[in-house]
């Protein structure tokens, strides 16, 4: 048997049965710079012959844009992407890889699920992979992009990632669509159950794009914006539109290079990578936010981030407690919220916020005191910090008490008391800004906190 000669036909028949994840590799990474690891694993199955070349994934290292990266692409022509035990340990041997050498990973999702002949065996691999890609968690940066249909315990790995790539192809769900679609007694596409704007209570740190080209540019974005030194400011540059305007949008288009996550979910709450002065960090932009379940855990899954790869964390905060609703009331809020505390508790970077709208109860407490452990506390002239909304809620609030004076409760919560100044003069808040100078603030906080 001339052994090279087989080793090149094995070779040819695996880039065959693999050549369209090929593709999708090479239109992601620099030419030339794919290296497959594990081409060659793969196991028996009842249903499955020897010939499911490389288990329906594709593994190795490579760069995009001269950052390195290991890769994990699973092949759906073979066994539909299917999950089986050798599949699950490919993986896994990929990212412990990763993890011995601090390298990001990017999984290039399309999968129906585990392949039914192993049984229990794939079940096996799975807790070793889901394991594995969790404990990677704030050491490397785990990317998923969902090039098409990605179903079962395959969706509980993109579950995992910081950063979830959708296409309009796109579907997440951990059970078939069909399936789902039929217990409703409704008629839906899959793109109707888990695509981008369906999963829009997911939490999932989500970013559309148009295809697997504009991924890696984000990806090269996040990248540089997690490992390039800090530069130099430009301290001096007032932005006076704020002085006229310093809502939401206003204030996210002060981050550089922004970078949003999961804009499908809570959108009165942006998440944010992006840089102050040069500085990268995480920033929370609210807009009017009443707190429910789902937007404390966008906060708080945001947090977590920051905590876990060291970016300094920016509230710009605009909230007006927590939502005044059964539903509300009656839901997980409570304990979103002490996981959060917990969370910014964890947090050893910087930790600055800034009122830009209102900071009502709760609303303050939670995202602007400085006895919760925020370095830097700022407020803007045009803001208020209060512990009700308005007079008439503090009037609701007591209006079953005796002996109130609705006057002097009037009084007390009248608008001219929220000024921040108030809270200002008892040394709740470093500063009260002019808006048009917020910039200059924050990054002067930034190189004093992280500098």
């Amino acid at each position: 048997m001339d052994r090279i000669q087989d080793l090149r036909k094995k070779k040819d028949a695996l880039k065959k049965a693999s050549g369209s994840v090929r593709k999708e590799i090479e239109s992601l990474v620099d030419a030339g710079s794919f290296v497959e690891l594990s081409a060659l694993s793969f196991s028996k199955s009842a249903f499955y012959d020897d010939d499911a070349h490389g288990e329906g994934v594709v593994t190795g290292f490579a760069t995009i844009s001269g950052h390195p990266f290991y890769l994990v692409a699973q092949n759906f022509d073979v066994v539909s992407g299917g999950l089986t035990k050798a599949n699950c340990e490919k993986v896994a041997k990929t990212l412990n890889a990763a993890e011995k050498n601090n390298t990001p990973v990017v999984y290039l999702l399309h999968s129906q699920g585990v392949s039914v002949g192993e049984g229990v065996n794939v079940l096996e691999g799975i807790s070793e992979l889901l394991l594995k890609a969790t404990q990677l968690k704030g050491t490397v940066m785990q990317y998923a992009y969902l090039s098409g249909g990605v179903y079962g315990s395959a969706a509980a790995l993109a579950s995992v990632c910081d950063v979830v790539f959708f296409e309009d192809k796109s579907v997440l769900s951990v059970n078939s669509p069909l399936v789902l679609s039929a217990k409703e007694n409704r008629n839906l596409k899959a793109e109707e159950v888990g695509g981008y704007s369906a999963l829009n209570k997911s939490g999932l740190p989500a970013i559309k794009v148009k295809n697997l080209k504009e991924a890696g540019v984000k990806i090269q974005a996040i990248t540089e914006l997690l490992a390039l030194p800090v530069v130099d400011a430009e301290l001096n540059k007032p932005v006076p539109a704020l002085n006229k305007s310093a809502d939401a949008k206003a204030i996210a288009a002060l981050l550089e290079s922004g970078i949003e996550l999961g804009a499908n979910s809570v959108p009165e709450i942006k998440a944010v990578l992006g840089r102050i002065g040069g500085i990268a960090v995480a920033a929370i932009v609210f807009d009017q936010v009443k707190l429910t379940v789902e937007s404390v855990r966008k906060i708080k899954n945001f947090a977590e981030f920051a905590c876990c790869y060291t970016l300094p964390l920016v509230l710009f905060v605009d909230c007006l407690g927590v939502e005044a609703t059964m539903q509300t009331n009656n839901s997980g809020v409570l304990k979103e919220i002490a996981e959060y505390l917990s969370i910014l508790d964890a947090i050893d970077t910087a930790k600055i916020a800034v009122v830009t709208g209102k900071a009502v109860g709760l609303g303050y407490s939670l995202f602007a005191a400085k006895s919760i452990g925020f370095d830097y506390t700022f407020a803007l002239a045009t803001a208020e910090v209060s512990l009700f909304e308005s007079a008439l809620g503090a009037e609701i609030e007591y209006s079953t008490e005796k002996g109130v004076d609705k006057k002097k409760l009037a009084k007390l919560y009248a608008e001219e008391n929220a000024d921040p100044v108030n809270a200002a003069k008892n040394g709740y808040l470093d500063d009260v800004i002019e808006p048009q100078f917020l910039k200059q603030y924050l990054t002067a906080a930034l190189q004093t906190l992280v500098g």
